[in-house]
């Protein structure tokens, strides 16, 4: 079988690529990982919790916790839900004012990035995590019997390298080809489109291929060309994104739900004290309340972007003249270093960090955490980790930013308006690694009952948004995202 010719990640957004297809036999891992992850060994510890049953990590954290319900927690791992069926999160390890150790959830991403971060369970399992989700998740939903005849796809606009690791992970695994296409925000040369009853159609060489199955890598405004439902399956649908897995908006009323109705289990999700449906000229007046240290965030935004850490007069002054093409906004408690947090009517919290290098300093670092679904309920899928560009400090430099301090994400937009990644500041579950993040086994339990709990309230939350017949609730969208701006966008 002939080889496809590879091409680099893209540089720029609209760098020219049309539609590429993959065929069986065309994965090469040195594609689809970071070179460091090629050549590194997945640290035994996490080794370890990647091979445990929810049946055994049930048990453990039934007994770390005895004041949870058992029953509610084999039920919340074993519940499959009906949209969210791949999803990260975005943890921090912190630590309360007396002393107790709490993981918190800071977003939930509904295209999360991580096999290429994630050194392989076993090394003669090329495919790694690629493979895990192919196998248990996207393969058991092509056997609906509801999906329009087609073909299958990976769409994406960002993280070439993964996406099309998927792509060709894809076509191994099912035996067909599959197209892996961009489809970027504001490009008017456009690839894809949708019949007028949702399903999705592919242009290559100007002949349009219907698609009966795709998984999405869409992670900018995908709503502003792709219906929330449509016939052909998605992984994701972007139904999830607007409950919450792109719109931090509905995920905190999400969380604040989820640990409503589950206030009498004993499970709660824990994430900073958040303050939604706000109008800029609110935010001055949360942040002071807040201690003068906040995090002011544009809820539809993602990688980093759109998310501003106030611990100053003139960071908040900064971010005041700044123009913004939404309406709506929240703010969060600030977690920073003991001495410098958000304090309020709430626990205040500060980070735990990296274990202190020969200099003596310690990074915020968070912990990406990504789980699949299968028809036999929740896996963990992958996990790294991503610091600070600076140390965490005891006292705040006015000069300083506070965001190369606490900000982790690692995308970061060039001069042509593509993505790059630091990836100097990734960290990785090996042997080198891992043991600078001071995370525990007990730690990797907690994160994964936080990252399912998560994705369970985004699940509710987009059920919520749909007519009993399937269709979405537009009006009450715009009740419970009252941002014109969001709402004039949707597809």
């Amino acid at each position: 079988m002939q080889k496809m010719q590879f091409v680099d990640p893209l540089v720029t957004p609209f760098g020219g690529y049309g539609v590429q297809t993959f065929q069986p036999g065309d994965f090469e891992a040195e594609r689809h990982y970071y070179p460091r992850v090629l050549n590194a060994s997945i640290h035994p510890l996490v080794r370890y919790f990647l091979s445990l049953s929810n049946e055994r990590i049930i048990a453990r954290y039934c007994h770390l916790h005895p004041e949870v319900n058992p029953l509610a927690v084999t039920h919340l791992l074993n519940t499959v839900p009906r949209h969210f069926r791949w999803g990260g999160t975005d943890l921090f390890q912190v630590e309360t004012d007396a002393g107790t150790r709490r993981t918190v959830v800071i977003e939930t991403n509904s295209s999360p990035s991580g096999q290429k971060s994630m050194p392989l369970y076993h090394e003669a399992e090329e495919f790694g995590g690629f493979g895990r989700l192919i196998m248990r998740t996207f393969l058991p939903s092509l056997r609906r019997h509801s999906l329009p005849p087609g073909g299958l796809a990976v769409l994406y606009d960002k993280n070439y390298m993964e996406a099309s690791g998927y792509a060709a992970v894809m076509a191994e695994l099912t035996g067909e080809p599959v197209h892996l296409v961009p489809f970027f925000e504001g490009d008017t040369n456009l690839c894809v489109g949708f019949t007028g009853d949702g399903v999705l159609q592919i242009r290559k060489q100007d002949a349009w291929l219907p698609i009966r199955a795709a998984l999405r890598y869409v992670t900018q405004k995908p709503w502003t060309r792709i219906p929330p439902v449509t016939r052909t399956l998605m992984l994701n649908p972007v139904l999830v994104c607007l409950a919450g897995g792109r719109n931090k908006m509905l995920a905190a009323k999400a969380y604040e739900l989820f640990n409503r109705e589950h206030r009498n289990s004993g499970l709660q999700l824990h994430t900073p004290d958040t303050i939604s449906d706000l109008s800029k000229e609110d935010v001055p007046m949360w942040v002071e309340r807040l201690g003068g240290f906040g995090v002011v965030k544009v809820p539809y935004a993602n990688a980093g972007q759109g998310v501003y850490t106030i611990t100053s007069s003139t960071e908040l002054k900064e971010f005041m003249t700044l123009d913004f093409p939404y309406d709506r906004f929240i703010v969060q408690s600030l977690i920073g270093n003991s001495n410098w947090s958000s304090h309020g009517d709430f626990e205040r919290l500060f980070h735990l960090g990296t274990i202190p290098d020969k200099h003596g300093h310690i990074y915020v670092a968070d912990l990406r955490f990504m789980v699949g679904v299968s028809p036999e309920g929740f896996y963990p899928l992958a996990i790294y980790a991503r610091r600070a560009r600076s140390p965490l400090v005891g006292e705040l430099d006015p000069a300083m930013s506070s965001w190369d301090i606490l900000g982790t994400n690692l995308s970061i937009r060039n001069e042509h308006q593509g993505w790059i990644s630091q990836s100097e500041r990734l960290m990785l579950m090996d042997n080198r690694d891992f043991n600078r993040l001071g995370v525990a086994l007990d730690d990797l339990i907690e994160a994964y009952i936080q990252s399912v709990m998560a994705i369970t309230a985004i699940d509710t939350m987009a059920d919520s948004l749909l007519t009993q017949r399937g269709k979405f609730r537009r009006s009450f969208f715009g009740i419970v995202n009252s941002d014109t701006a969001l709402n004039a966008e949707l597809r």
